[in-house]
């Protein structure tokens, strides 16, 4: 491979300095002064960008914590995209991917990431639901159910969307915490509880273009065996009710 330019090198040098100047020193005839700047508005940015997407998560570190998490992802992680609005994914990434908890680690900590990093992505994020066609009082069992595009579910360990200050748990839950989180039609951020089996019928109606209601809840009661089917229908078109309530389904069409 040929050498690189002597800028490119400067500008490698700089880059790997400024990520970890602990192991990295600063590009040769650079005055430490100016470096100063930069390595301190690098490391500040973050500080602040990651810490306003992950405020519980940030509160319940200790400040050294917080600012060795960020080093070692500034260090560690080699993302994939340029744009500042998507760096809280990255570090998530790097959570999930490239970060191994420690004994005095809290043990939610990267699903608590993930959820609150599920907020911002709903937040900003450029889908639109188009409500053409779509009868938002129609019958949910003999129409097609359509799922928001701003509404997506999670099943995690821990309950991370109780998890505060007072509510810091050690062990996983019994069951795992399902929940879909969503952005409705006044821009605001909400969630719904759910379970394993209101979960797939989620996923099923998300997939699905031409079954009915009650064609996709038959469809989930052979994928659990049901014993009875039909006994399904009921609780199948409740959760569906709430969902819609909730702006996680948009109607039928």
């Amino acid at each position: 491979m040929p050498d690189r330019p002597e800028f490119q090198e400067k500008q490698y040098a700089f880059a790997r300095h400024i990520r970890d100047p602990k192991n990295n020193p600063a590009p040769i005839d650079t005055e430490d002064r100016r470096m100063a700047i930069y390595r301190e508005l690098f490391f500040n940015n973050l500080l602040n960008l990651l810490g306003q997407t992950f405020p519980v998560l940030k509160k319940l570190l200790t400040k050294d914590k917080w600012r060795s998490l960020i080093r070692q992802f500034m260090v560690n992680h080699e993302a994939q995209s340029p744009y500042f609005l998507e760096v809280p994914q990255e570090f998530v990434k790097f959570l999930e991917t490239g970060y191994t908890l420690k004994d005095d680690d809290f043990p939610f900590l990267i699903e608590l990431a993930h959820y609150e990093w599920v907020e911002l992505a709903l937040s900003v994020s450029d889908d639109e639901n188009d409500l053409t066609g779509i009868d938002q009082s129609g019958d949910l069992l003999a129409g097609i159910p359509v799922a928001s595009r701003l509404a997506w579910a999670f099943s995690y360990q821990f309950a991370v969307h109780r998890i505060n200050a007072k509510f810091l748990p050690r062990e996983p839950g019994e069951q795992p915490t399902c929940l879909a989180i969503c952005r409705n039609s006044n821009d605001d951020m909400d969630f719904m509880e759910l379970n394993p089996v209101t979960v797939r019928l989620f996923e099923l109606i998300g997939d699905n273009t031409s079954a009915s209601g009650r064609d996709l809840l038959t469809t989930l009661a052979a994928e659990i065996q049901h014993p009875d089917p039909e006994a399904l229908i009921p609780h199948g078109l409740d959760a569906m009710q709430q969902m819609l309530s909730a702006e996680i389904l948009l109607g039928v069409k």
